[in-house]
């Protein structure tokens, strides 16, 4: 925040009795309007109105509320579908998208069963600026047949890819409640196509900074507005027909909401929305109060800014108490001042809400009260509550590791539930190991995307039963992963190998994750395309298992340069291998060159025929994979989803590979020889410690984040030690490229010595 901001930016408001004058002076010469601190620090749900007390007071009659829900309900799946159905970008095509009802203060209470919970979840940060900032402002207003857009993720979004509509609901002239439509759109004008750029080293870099602005009137979206938005970023059709899809899906739920005004009257719709929230609230706490007392404690590690490796930590010290839940995150890394990779802290707890209303407790309504009862406590300047000028495009990168330490947090917890209304699950896969792409197509337009395969991501093992292969994603598990086919008729890129199993990648475990899927794609008809990946995981595992089961594979990205694979089927298909094993290891092309990657890849231009190769992620194992049933290993084995190597190597099981009949005798005599090896291996707590834990990280390695005080955290070295979120100077990182060239001058130097 700038001194030039306005007083209720800083958090602070005019004394009692001040004159009247005097505030209206400063409300009025305000430079700047910053995301408010005071709506964007509370996550939980507003006071009653008056009109939300008169409703509850007519409107108490648990039947007819649910009649009138399930009615509003059906409203916001009926415009989901319309948005899936008719969006252009990508995003909206896959099920990344969602549609919402919210009350008349601006909270969320009611969303579209599909569609991704933590869209809705954040939009209620910019209805409530419109509520505060703009209602009584002369030159804005709100008025019915009004339509407002936001992306910035400072004032209310995930990240700027997202673009959400809002739109009030008016009813004989009074505002009754909101309603509203977001879109993964991709691309935004950034300083790397598709939206997501992992080169923004400030926020001026990530591309379309839109805070909560009217782009319709009366039901009408302003060409000037539209035309601006078009000029701004690299697909201008895209901008135009996602803003009309938007448009007409608020227009849809607006109507649904009318007609159920005008079938029920409309003190039992407002009560219908409030008793949503507040029954949520009541259901959580009551269904807290069941969980033991106490605090888990996990930690994780990213490995890269996406632009240079690094050991990033998450810290989460998860406490129970009563009826509340406090996720303490103090001790994580600091932020990046000049990376991408920073989360927002109303990011983080929309991805918990979606943890809690997808994966904990699936049975309740999908609305912003199931987070009343939580408490977050973050280290200012962290990596997951930076100040307001870092950037944070790239925020997936940080809050789906902090979502996946949550997740191992909670699932401890409800694994010692007596009632449970889900299983107990270990960690989702959590990264975008996927290709974004931009250039010219085959039909002469200018795109910049995100491919569908981000949605395949591995599902954790259960309890009870394998983990899913490359089932969703985790902030929408309604998703879809797209029609490859239907991807080529717009695109110039072929995934010659598409969603096929990758042989032993899963969490291993007494029950095991669900397998990813690999990828192989290359260029084939384009004047100029390329290629990014923005993704972590390529030497740190991305999630653990639980209760012993092993966690996912790190998965690199693997390329065959300087080879035409069109060509080279044509004249030769035998050549072609169908999985990036067999191409990386048989090297079928003897002029290729061969190269492994990190997962992160800035934009290049990619040339014709060349192979790019990626792995999409498994989720992790549950329980000892000693204590895998035999037959289960085998009918992996059967359908090559597992090696004989790892059925051996890391089940122990005994077999004949050719009749897959397994000698029990001799595999219970093997687990019992590799438990025996364990204890001969094993040593006391104390002698661990004493061999392995060091007073601080290795001074070789780029650490960051607390190392064991969580009031104290590195920023790269051992002599960079501050109390946390007091790190000064701030955390800088080199530019890779400035980097590259010091290091090819000191080699040509001495080169010249020698």
């Amino acid at each position: 925040m700038t001194l030039d901001q306005n007083d209720a930016q800083s958090g602070e408001t005019p004394e009692a009795g001040e004159d009247e004058g005097v505030s209206e002076f400063l409300r009025d010469t305000s430079l700047f309007l910053a995301p408010d601190p005071v709506i964007m620090n509370n996550h939980g749900v507003e006071d009653r109105t008056p009109l939300e007390e008169e409703s509850l007071a007519a409107e108490n009659d648990p039947a007819r509320l649910e009649i009138v829900r399930e009615r509003l309900l059906a409203g916001a799946n009926e415009s989901f579908d319309m948005l899936e159905s008719m969006g252009a970008a990508p995003g909206a095509k896959w099920g990344d998208c969602v549609s919402a009802i919210f009350t008349a203060s601006g909270d969320l209470s009611l969303a579209s069963t599909g569609g991704v919970v933590i869209f809705c979840n954040l939009v209620q940060y910019p209805i409530k600026f419109i509520n505060k900032y703009w209602t009584n402002e002369p030159t804005v207003g709100v008025r019915e047949g009004d339509a407002f857009l936001v992306n910035d993720a400072r004032y209310g979004q995930a990240h700027n890819t997202d673009q959400s509509m809002m739109m009030p609901v008016f009813w004989e002239g009074k505002l009754v409640a909101w309603v509203g439509a977001t879109v993964h759109e991709g691309e935004n004008g950034a300083i790397e196509p598709g939206g997501m750029p992992s080169m923004a080293e400030q926020v001026w870099d990530e591309g379309l900074k839109m805070s909560p602005f009217r782009v319709a009137e009366n039901y009408t979206l302003r060409r000037d507005i539209v035309t601006f938005l078009q000029n701004s970023v690299r697909e201008p059709k895209l901008q135009y027909a996602d803003m009309k899809v938007k448009m007409f899906t608020c227009r849809r739920l607006e109507q649904r909401m009318h007609e159920a005004i005008s079938e029920f009257g409309l003190e039992a719709v407002v009560a219908c929305l409030r008793s949503n929230l507040e029954d949520t609230d009541v259901e959580v706490r009551k269904r807290l109060k069941e969980w033991p007392d106490g605090t888990v404690r996990h930690s994780w590690w990213t490995d890269g800014t996406l632009r240079e490796n690094a050991m990033i930590k998450i810290n989460l010290a998860l406490t129970k108490k009563g009826d509340r839940l406090i996720f303490d995150y103090r001790g994580s890394s600091p932020e990046f001042t000049n990376r991408s990779n920073n989360s927002l802290d109303i990011t983080l707890k929309g991805m918990l809400a979606q943890l809690f209303l997808t994966y904990v407790w699936p049975d309740l309504p999908r609305n912003q009260g199931v987070l009343a009862p939580i408490e977050f406590i973050f280290d200012e300047r962290s990596i997951i509550k930076p100040d307001f000028g870092t950037p944070n495009a790239q925020s997936m990168m940080s809050v789906f590791t902090s979502w996946s330490v949550a997740q191992v947090a909670v699932m401890k917890y409800l694994y010692s539930v007596p009632d449970k209304y889900t299983r107990v699950i270990a960690p989702w896969f959590n990264m975008i190991n996927t290709f974004l792409f931009g250039g010219v197509t085959q039909h002469g337009e200018m795109v910049g995307n995100v491919c569908a395969d981000i949605n395949g991501m591995g599902g954790g093992a259960l309890a009870d039963r394998d983990g899913q292969h490359s089932c969703a994603p985790i902030f929408a598990t309604m998703a879809d992963l797209g029609e490859q086919e239907f991807m080529e008729e717009e695109m110039p890129f072929v995934q010659l190998v598409s969603k096929k199993l990758m042989k032993d990648n899963q969490g291993f475990g007494r029950q095991r994750g669900g397998m990813g899927y690999q990828m192989i794609l290359a260029l084939r008809d384009s004047p100029v395309w390329g290629f990014m990946l923005t993704a972590i995981g390529a030497k740190f595992p991305n999630v653990p298992g639980l209760f012993g089961g092993y966690g996912c594979p790190t998965y690199p990205l693997c390329r065959i340069s300087n080879v035409d694979v069109f060509d080279a089927m044509q004249s030769d298909p035998s050549q072609f291998r169908y999985s990036i094993e067999e191409l990386m290891n048989e090297r079928p092309f003897p002029e290729g060159e061969y190269s492994t990657h990190p997962m992160f890849m800035p934009y290049s231009l990619a040339e014709r025929g060349e192979l790019y190769m990626i792995a999409q992620g498994t989720g992790g194992g549950f329980g000892d994979p000693l204590e895998r049933d035999p037959e289960e290993v085998m009918r992996d084995f059967q359908e090559d989803l597992v090696s004989e190597d790892v059925a051996w190597r890391i089940y122990r099981v005994v077999f004949d590979p050719e009749t897959r009949i397994v000698d029990e005798e001799a595999t219970q005599s093997a687990r019992d020889e590799a438990r025996k090896e364990r204890l001969d291996e094993s040593v006391s707590f104390e002698e661990y410690c004493d061999e392995f834990v060091t007073d601080a990280p290795p001074a070789n390695l780029p650490y960051y984040g607390s190392w064991e005080d969580p009031a104290m955290v590195y920023a790269g070295s051992p002599d960079r030690y501050y109390p946390a979120g007091q790190v000064n100077p701030p955390v800088v990182m080199p530019n890779p490229l400035e980097v590259k060239i010091a290091k090819l001058e000191r080699q040509l130097a001495e080169a010249r010595q020698g």
